[in-house]
């Protein structure tokens, strides 16, 4: 659990700092120890995002390679100025996933994943903004954060890059944190890590979507649900210039557009909760191949079998004017609003942790939940109680 200081609390720290300010946090959580060897040994694997960041100095002092890699590549780093970067351990590692317990006073849909990296001597990945809040725990070594609160436009980033760093960097605040504290950044804040010795630092990054992602995604959405329609002007005069497009026309034209842009609010929210449960490709989970049976469920349950939580599930729910709406994976069901005790208790579990359903065995539709979370990859039953 993150420990903040005896004067602040969980609702004072989301009034006065998230989305708003820096803040430091000293001795605020221990993260598990993770040996160097094992995130390099995951960053060789398929289907695990990584990247390693050089920086050389000179005119293109950054320069970054893309996992997989083959673990020769490690021999051949140089002994300083180098950071290995490992994306959604969370996902990857149980122990990792325990950690984001501790940040679920926000929403489950707002955290995006736990990024890890090993930065040898003086290693970094240069001064930058992210988009989003993030909390930058130092689990092994020392390593010095400066920031500055000013505004980064594109135009003061270094052209050429795969990496969005800046030209210029003008410290307005520095820490050094040891194993344990805790810097935690709202989005925008520009701020540039330098290792002081070997250092593994332990990133929890959140969601924020665009506006502009967003749009694209439900317009697309729209277009597939909708008839199409078209142009129409029934009452068309004739025009003494036929080369002037008239307000009217405009006005038709804007109208027909508008129809798509305008979401009905259910229609919206069923899409907005499909829309943040969506995960990763590469983290998709697995479908079962063939239906979980609800009896053999129900009889589980009753037993007091315990279902588990697996890490990469996104799950929520949503209490809409027209019902009750689950969603998992990007797939929305349309759920009657009795079973809302049933959404709560899938997603009040943690992700990684298990929890036991007995009180919902009689119920068929709840049942029926629960098999096809299981069949889908978001919920499994645990082998050893099986």
């Amino acid at each position: 659990m993150l420990k903040l200081p005896d004067a602040l609390t969980l609702d004072a720290f989301l009034e006065q700092y998230w989305q708003k300010r820096p803040l430091i946090l000293r001795a605020a959580l221990s993260p598990p120890e993770l040996a160097a060897e094992d995130l390099a040994g995951l960053a060789c694997e398929p289907g695990v995002e990584s990247r390693i960041v050089i920086e050389h100095g000179g005119a293109t002092p950054w320069e970054v390679h893309y996992g997989p890699f083959d673990e020769a590549i490690f021999s051949t780093l140089p002994q300083t100025h180098w950071t290995l970067l490992v994306q959604d351990m969370d996902k990857h590692l149980p122990e990792v996933a325990d950690l984001l317990s501790g940040f679920r006073f926000v929403p489950d849909w707002r955290i995006d994943d736990i990024m890890i990296s090993y930065a040898a001597d003086q290693g970094s990945v240069g001064p930058h903004t992210d988009a989003y809040d993030v909390f930058l725990i130092q689990a092994h070594g020392r390593r010095r954060w400066q920031i500055h609160t000013r505004e980064v436009r594109d135009d003061d980033l270094i052209s050429g890059l795969d990496l969005r760093i800046l030209k210029h960097f003008e410290a307005e605040q520095e820490w050094v944190l040891e194993p344990g504290d805790v810097l935690y950044l709202p989005p925008g804040v520009a701020h540039w890590g330098v290792a002081l010795g070997e250092s593994m630092t332990w990133s929890v990054g959140f969601r924020a979507p665009s506006a502009r992602e967003m749009a694209a995604d439900w317009l697309e959405s729209r277009l597939q649900s909708l008839p199409d329609r078209r142009y129409g002007d029934a009452d068309l005069i004739r025009r003494t210039h036929p080369g002037e497009l008239g307000p009217d026309a405009v006005d038709r034209l804007r109208h027909l557009v508008e129809t798509l842009m305008q979401p009905d609010p259910d229609a919206f929210a069923r899409w907005a909760c499909g829309y943040v449960t969506e995960t990763k490709e590469h983290l998709a989970p697995l479908a079962a191949e063939i239906p979980v049976d609800t009896g053999e469920l129900a009889r589980y349950l009753r037993a007091g079998g315990r279902l588990h939580r697996l890490p990469a599930a996104r799950m929520l729910f949503h209490r809409s004017r027209s019902g009750l709406l689950f969603a998992a994976g990007g797939e929305v069901h349309e759920l009657q609003s009795s079973m809302l005790e049933l959404a709560r208790a899938i997603t009040d579990i943690a992700p990684g942790e298990s929890a036991a359903f007995e009180a919902f065995a009689e119920n068929e539709n709840a049942l029926s939940l629960l098999a096809d979370l299981i069949a889908g990859g978001h919920l499994e039953i645990l082998s050893d109680e099986a």
